[in-house]
């Protein structure tokens, strides 16, 4: 019932909005005023409140989004209303227009219309740049460039509505389903959750290394730290900072262990943490998310290739770079060095697994290049070369670890980044939805005792 009412008020809409575009045509043939103020009054409201039954959408950013494309789905069905409507009076009802004496009466006629159509899209396209952010600058930008070309504005109008849509439908369902869960609280885990990020990135307070999944994870009962490590350093050294970055949140909150979760190199650094510098005390599990723990074969290739001095030039741009971020003492070919097959195989023989914490892993990959975000499109296929299936990144082969593994993707072309898997891109795409995959990880280790 609620699908007939909506579709019902989306169809008045239209045939509101249609009507006062031929307000001048409907003058002529003799409709009252007052009844051409009452279709002006509708339609103030119709921009003003798209849809009634948005209002159920709580998130505002949400609500103000949805109205974007109830506005533009009004704009187009009713140009089409309009255009197919003109062409059939045209041939079936011939004198419809002969109130329309002169090309005066047909300039105004054909302006109100173009006007009337103009305030309906400017007002639901903003409200939907201004709203969504699944959209990102690509689309923007495509709306704007296709916006003057005939067809192609319809296209990317067609792929901005869609993504819109999608995001307003998906975001509003995980509203729900976080509310009907409330109660149950399913991330509070026993001990805190530390997550631990990787290699030449930091843990900055407006730009979070995890995207919405910490927010998702916290709405579901779980307390979030950071590893704060360096972004650049062995891992030698940032498993030293994360030992006393554990030490410290245990001697602060009385928690006595940590659950780390820990992504790409984060994982090498959490496993010498734990097994050579005494921090096993206070860890009571590792998942490593996508770590590298056998180490990049192409990092092998790419550092025994690139002459030295230009490897030096390299790590001295990254070092001035990082040390800018926040690192205190960044050494960019030490980092590179340390994820390398040879480095991996190494530490693999000196870094014993701990009998008091429980391992665990997760992997992905992607399915073709393209389905990766920039820089990972580019780099999938040569890492394939050296080190086979890969996120963009890190190997199949290289991603098992401990008691248990799990390998992830999706159907189609696209499949699961490097990036995708800490929601570095906040992106939304169908068969993943990497906060609810968290939400699961989590949770289980609150079944686990954990």
């Amino acid at each position: 019932m609620r699908k007939l009412e909506k579709w019902l008020m989306r169809i008045a809409d239209v045939i509101i909005i249609a009507s006062v575009a031929c307000g001048y045509w409907l003058g002529k043939q003799g409709m009252p005023v007052k009844y051409l103020a009452i279709l002006c009054l509708l339609f103030a409201i119709i921009n003003i409140i798209p849809a009634i039954y948005t209002r159920k959408i709580k998130n505002k950013r949400l609500r103000i989004c949805q109205n974007g494309c109830e506005l533009l789905y009004a704009f187009l069905a009713s140009a089409i209303l309009i255009i197919v409507g003109h062409i059939l009076m045209a041939f079936l009802w011939r004198n419809a227009f002969a109130v329309m004496s002169n090309w005066k009466d047909w300039l105004f006629h054909i302006l109100l219309i173009i006007l009337v159509e103009c305030i309906v899209f400017w007002n639901g396209i903003i409200r939907v740049y201004a709203t969504s952010a699944q959209l990102g600058m690509k689309w923007r930008i495509i709306g704007i460039v296709c916006g003057f070309v005939p067809v192609a504005n319809l296209i990317a109008l067609g792929k901005i509505l869609q993504v819109a849509g999608d995001e307003v439908k998906t975001e509003h369902q995980k509203e729900l389903v976080n509310k009907s869960r409330k109660s149950e609280r399913i991330c509070a885990t026993k001990y805190p959750i530390l997550l631990v990020h990787g290699v030449f990135f930091r843990d900055f307070r407006y730009f979070n290394y995890w995207g919405r999944i910490p927010k998702q994870l916290e709405e579901n009962g779980a307390t979030i730290y950071y590893g704060n490590q360096q972004s650049a350093a062995s891992v030698a050294e940032c498993g030293q900072e994360l030992a006393d970055r554990i030490r410290e949140i245990v001697e602060e909150t009385g928690c006595n262990k940590v659950n780390i979760i820990a992504h790409s190199k984060g994982g090498l650094d959490s496993r010498y943490a734990i097994s050579m510098l005494g921090a096993e005390e206070y860890v009571v599990s590792l998942t490593t998310i996508n770590t590298p723990h056998r180490g990049c074969e192409f990092a092998d290739y790419l550092l025994s290739n690139i002459p030295e001095a230009q490897k030096q030039g390299i790590a001295k741009v990254y070092n001035s770079a990082l040390k800018e971020l926040g690192d205190k003492n960044p050494d960019f070919l030490e980092a590179v060095t340390d994820l390398t097959a040879s480095a991996c195989k190494e530490m693999n023989e000196k870094v014993i697994d701990s009998p008091k914490v429980y391992y665990q892993s997760v992997g992905s990959k992607l399915n073709v290049a393209r389905g990766g975000r920039f820089p990972l499109n580019l780099t999938n296929l040569f890492v394939k070369y050296f080190d086979g299936n890969n996120d963009g990144l890190v190997g199949e082969k290289s991603f098992p670890w401990g008691k248990n593994y799990r390998f992830l993707t999706v159907r189609g072309k696209r499949g699961i980044s490097h990036g995708d898997m800490i929601d570095l891109n906040r992106e939304n795409f169908r068969g993943f939805d990497v906060r609810e995959f968290y939400v699961e990880l989590v949770s289980e280790l609150r079944e686990r005792g954990y």
